[in-house]
């Protein structure tokens, strides 16, 4: 599949050239991986978007404070909306959260309304640039309730997400056993928005994941071979 777009999810600056001669068309941008991410400083960013466009690649800003788990008080909320603001003004294409609460009982859920709180800034930006600005909700997803994340899927399409990031399963799962429920999520998305299968996936089994799925995205640390 020549036509693949491999995102290359990077640390920091350093290894975003070589990713991007190895084949890779957009960047998740994150720091701390060894939590799973979080937001970059504002300085690698600068960098990156700035290497990555005089290449022909994109970039995905991390807005996430802290690793851990995915329910954000208000104050970590607002640094998520200045997180997004700056990343924005720095002139990346789109931005990657992820903010669930819980309920009555005690199950994770949608956060609705911090969703809706960073959604408003990735539209202000999209009217401000004249051109849509994307937005990625990671795998925050894949800590929700299993039966429950088939309706989220409709609210995040609702949002105005343009993809969701997802491993279909278990974090540390071979991904090669969560290719049916991948299938089941792209089958409720109907187009609406792109299921990003991602953690697992590397340059050597990309193609047959790809294939296997239909999809014309894939995500991960290792999705390009680096020399």
């Amino acid at each position: 599949m020549s036509d693949l777009l491999r995102e290359f999810c990077a640390e920091n600056f350093t290894g975003v050239p070589a990713a991007i001669e190895a084949g890779a068309r957009r960047i998740e941008l994150c720091d701390n991986l060894a939590v799973g991410g979080t937001s970059p400083s504002m300085g690698v960013i600068e960098a990156t978007v700035d290497y990555a466009h005089a290449h022909g690649a994109r970039v995905m800003a991390m807005v996430r404070p802290r690793g851990g788990d995915f329910v954000y008080d208000e104050r970590e909320l607002q640094m998520m909306e200045t997180d997004a603001r700056i990343a924005l003004a720095l002139g990346v294409d789109g931005i990657v959260l992820g903010c669930l609460t819980r309920d009555a009982l005690g199950e994770l859920e949608l956060d609705v309304a911090a969703l809706e709180r960073i959604s408003a800034i990735a539209r202000e930006a999209a009217s401000e640039r004249g051109e849509a600005v994307d937005m990625t909700f990671h795998m925050a997803f894949d800590a929700l309730p299993e039966e429950r994340q088939l309706g989220a899927i409709d609210t995040i399409a609702g949002l105005g997400f343009t993809r969701i990031l997802t491993h279909g399963g278990v974090a540390g799962t071979p991904i090669e056993g969560n290719l049916d429920r991948l299938a089941a999520y792209i089958e409720r998305a109907a187009g609406r928005l792109t299921i990003l299968p991602g953690a697992g996936i590397t340059w050597e089994n990309v193609e047959a994941i790809a294939e296997r799925l239909g999809v014309s995205e894939c995500h991960g640390t290792k999705i390009v071979k680096l020399a």
